[in-house]
């Protein structure tokens, strides 16, 4: 079978195999799923490269986000059926609920097998059907990034037609939550380095657009933009760097949802403003399956698309990667099975 192997730490220490044990027959409440397709996110990278998690086992096949078709299922198995299409789960056990232990111990491409082969056996609740108006490639953007922004903005942020809502970049999270705010009606603040990639945000319905190279102090830009209000809710992917920034521009009450740590891991936090304005800072890890179903329907009602940036064949992954590191692309980095 054919497989990519992450045999040791680095981007060098990947493997492609045309070797690899075929896949067995799916056991009882499980199912085989012949993958077509897989999606890049940042968190694939820091684990190929040992920093999510220095301590997993190797070797282990890589990437979170995958889609695929059901080829056999096992005894019990009802949610599923032959020739459906489906894609991965990033927690395959949190099925519901509030996070713990338990339910994110499990993760895809780190401690259990990842999208990058022929085909896939596990238990039918780690799978969840695609919305059929998309290709594979585009579904196999959903297990991460689309679900993290979806829990971010609507189950944690709350938003609403009408809310004011802050996102970071353009990268794929952002541009998920970019598109799930503008279908809620939100009036969005997009921030960013580059005025291409503005324009982009506002081809997607982005209702201000702030340069922060050009204005620095971009937290007041926001804040201005709202009609000195500031926002409501807040996509925090910078973390350290721009977690102050995001705190001048919010409004009294306002939520942050945040998801990444691109600016650093630890800084000096002004927790006074955070106590002043009376702010909420929720910590995101991706979400669980009733989210992704959720999400599911409302992309399809919506004929919402991703927004794919560059494609790569199966042999390429080590190229993707580095695209990746480089941080240059916009929108969803992907792997199609079949180049």
């Amino acid at each position: 079978m054919r497989a990519v192997l992450l045999e040791r730490f680095g981007l060098d220490g990947l493997r492609e195999t045309r070797d690899a044990p075929a896949a067995r027959e799916p056991a009882t409440g499980e199912v085989r799923v012949r993958m077509t397709a897989a999606s890049l996110n940042y968190h694939d990278l820091a684990t190929v490269l040992g920093m999510a998690n220095p301590k997993m086992p190797l070797p282990q096949v890589p990437l979170s986000d995958g889609a695929g078709v059901v080829e056999a299922v096992g005894e019990g198995v009802t949610s599923l059926r032959p020739g459906q299409r489906v894609t991965t789960s990033f927690f395959p056990a949190w099925q519901a609920g509030a996070p713990g232990l338990a339910k994110l111990r499990q993760v895809t491409g780190e401690t259990v097998p990842g999208a990058m082969q022929a085909q896939l056996v596990a238990p039918a609740s780690a799978f969840v059907p695609a919305p059929e108006h998309l290709s594979d490639i585009e579904a196999a953007t959903l297990p991460c990034a689309a679900l993290t922004a979806w829990r971010a903005v609507v189950d944690e942020g709350q938003v609403r037609a009408g809310s004011r809502v802050l996102i970071q970049g353009t990268g794929g999270v952002s541009l998920f939550a970019l598109q799930f705010a503008h279908m809620l009606g939100a009036e969005t603040v997009v921030i960013s380095s580059s005025d291409e990639k503005l324009a982009l945000a506002e081809s997607l319905g982005a209702s201000h657009l702030i340069n922060y190279k050009a204005q620095p102090r971009w937290g007041r830009a926001v804040r201005e933009a709202c009609g000195g209000e500031g926002v409501d809710m807040v996509v925090e992917v910078g973390g350290a760097g721009t977690l102050p920034e995001s705190l001048n521009a919010v409004a009294i009450g306002a939520h942050i949802s945040m998801i990444g740590v691109l600016t650093g891991v630890a800084s000096m936090v002004p927790t006074a403003k955070i106590m002043a304005m009376n702010v909420t800072v929720r910590g995101i890890t991706v979400g669980h399956r009733e989210q992704f179903e959720a999400m599911n329907r409302a992309i399809a009602l919506q004929g919402l698309r991703p927004v794919i940036g560059e494609v790569f064949g199966f042999a390429e992954l080590g190229k993707a990667l580095t695209t990746m590191q480089a941080a240059t692309h916009t929108g969803k980095l992907c792997i199609d099975f079949d180049r």
